[in-house]
């Protein structure tokens, strides 16, 4: 099947077929004319790339699970140990998201106490005036 077919069919955009293909991770054989001839087992594999891209793999660590998935023998164990690092580094960046956020809060609260108090010269320096050359 044509590029463009393979990526209606997987759900995917062309250019990110040609994407996975500068990359290493699809091989598509080609026509006598140049053209991209997927296979129809190419449609699994793409959506694997897809799903997994979905959830935040890298497309590094799905070229590495890719060859065990195209031969069949992706097991479930392995499958089941990188979802759970994955889900281990996304509570990894919930946390340090949640620290972000508190303290772009306490700034917020910070800016809002100096804005409330009496002023005797303004929030913030003024820049220095510049001294022309002559």
């Amino acid at each position: 099947m044509r590029i463009s077919e393979l990526a209606q069919r997987a759900g995917v955009t062309v250019h990110a077929l040609r994407h996975y293909e500068r990359l290493g991770l699809l091989s598509p054989a080609r026509t006598a004319s140049g053209y991209r001839d997927y296979p129809e087992s190419m449609r699994r594999e793409v959506v694997f790339i897809a799903m997994s891209r979905r959830i935040g793999f890298s497309l590094q660590a799905i070229g590495e699970l890719l060859p065990a998935y195209r031969a069949g023998r992706l097991s479930i164990d392995t499958m089941t140990d990188a979802l759970n690092g994955r889900a281990a580094a996304l509570d990894r960046q919930i946390t340090e998201l949640q620290v972000l956020r508190r303290q772009v809060i306490e700034h917020a609260s910070w800016l809002r106490k100096q804005d409330a108090r009496p002023r005797t010269t303004k929030p913030w320096p003024s820049p220095t005036p510049r001294k022309e050359k002559q």
